[in-house]
């Protein structure tokens, strides 16, 4: 999935950090940036434009300022000039450095936004990047239910009807909290994360057939909500089918590609009597141990396979 299919607003980025508009620009609307890489443009300011990506934010610290400072006059245009002309999203001096005169004017000509940061330069990167990664991440929208339970993203898939947002209200009121029903948003922000979260216009809202729309955020609380979570787990709720071997015993572990991740997985047959729940809490609570080096499954089975070559022993 490209990146240039999303974008964020020069304008959103500029407001969540704070930055300092130095020159003057026509119109700030409809500049976006579609990059989620930076770069530091010392090798473009000492003349080599090999492999420069002109989309990326540039970040110019102390070095290229000093650099530049020890240039003559003529040369810090002509290469300035070089890459202002290369068509640049915007320039960020960070550490509130003195810009030199020569940029802005450039900056005025090419009519590029030049904004200064009281941040150092590695803090700032680190920011922006994390910022990028997360609104110009690939994602894809699922119908199903996010939930929070012991600190644990689930998230429930399965056909409408089988119950999905009855066992999140189940779980709103053991004290776990909802992110999102009916269509769950899916970002991937990194190479080993999904967040979900929900569609603002439907964000803390829950469908019960049989009672219609209700705000789980008046009737629970503000700590029955939240508005995204790292989704850790897959579980799929699907109507009980007579003769279907279902899995008892946990040793091998299921995985379900989502946006080229494999998340692991579960599926758990419903059925009238069965609380889905407390299925969803001891899941939640067994996925968590398997990520801290524990599975249940594994101990009994050694323990079995112990004894086992025990008897055999015995016997000889």
């Amino acid at each position: 999935m490209a990146e240039e299919k999303f974008r964020v607003s020069l304008i959103d980025v500029m407001n969540e950090f704070n930055l300092k508009l130095v020159n003057k620009v026509s119109d700030m609307r409809g500049r976006y940036i579609v990059s989620n890489e930076i770069n530091r443009p010392s090798l473009q300011i000492a003349g080599y434009f090999d492999y420069f990506d002109n989309r990326r934010v540039q970040i110019v610290g102390r070095v290229e300022i000093s650099y530049l400072e020890r240039m003559t006059h003529e040369k810090r245009v002509r290469m300035l000039d070089r890459l202002f002309k290369t068509g640049l999203p915007c320039i960020i001096i960070t550490r509130n450095l003195r810009v030199p005169q020569e940029m802005v004017e450039l900056a005025n000509e090419y009519d590029t936004p030049l904004f200064r940061i009281e941040m150092t330069t590695s803090r700032f990167m680190s920011a922006l990047i994390s910022y990028l990664n997360i609104c110009l991440a690939p994602r894809i929208t699922r119908h199903g239910v996010l939930v929070e339970v012991y600190g644990e993203g689930v998230l429930l898939l399965g056909d409408s009807g089988v119950g999905k947002s009855e066992t999140a209200i189940e779980l709103v009121k053991r004290g776990h909290r909802l992110v999102a029903d009916d269509a769950v948003e899916i970002k991937r922000v990194s190479d080993k994360s999904l967040v979900g979260s929900a569609p603002e216009i439907i964000r803390h809202f829950i469908e019960l057939r049989g009672i219609g729309i209700i705000d789980v955020k008046r009737i629970f609380g503000m700590g029955a909500v939240k508005d995204t979570e790292k989704i850790d787990m897959i579980i799929h709720l699907e109507l009980w089918q007579d003769g279907k071997q279902y899995d008892r015993l946990g040793l091998s572990t299921e995985y379900t590609d989502i946006l080229g991740l494999q998340i692991p997985s579960l599926t758990v047959p419903v059925k009238p009597g069965r609380n889905l729940a407390i299925i969803v809490e001891i899941a939640a609570m067994n996925n968590r141990q398997k990520r801290m080096g524990y599975n249940a499954a594994e101990a009994l089975n050694n323990r079995l396979m112990a004894e086992m070559q025990e008897n055999e022993l015995e016997e000889e």
